[in-house]
């Protein structure tokens, strides 16, 4: 299930954190990170979606 986090927070980093933490503030986080460049919230989604 990880992997699949991760490759889908290469495309959708928000929807990656999304089904990882469920409805939070680090989802709106990421989206507003993906909104200002690609690259910010990809890094934040796969720090989120790797974090045990």
């Amino acid at each position: 299930m990880k992997i699949a986090l991760v490759v889908l927070c290469f495309f959708f980093p928000f929807l990656a954190v999304l089904i990882k933490e469920g409805p939070s503030r680090r989802v709106l986080i990421a989206f507003l990170l993906q909104l200002l460049g690609h690259v910010p919230g990809v890094v934040y989604g796969l720090l989120v979606v790797t974090r045990d």
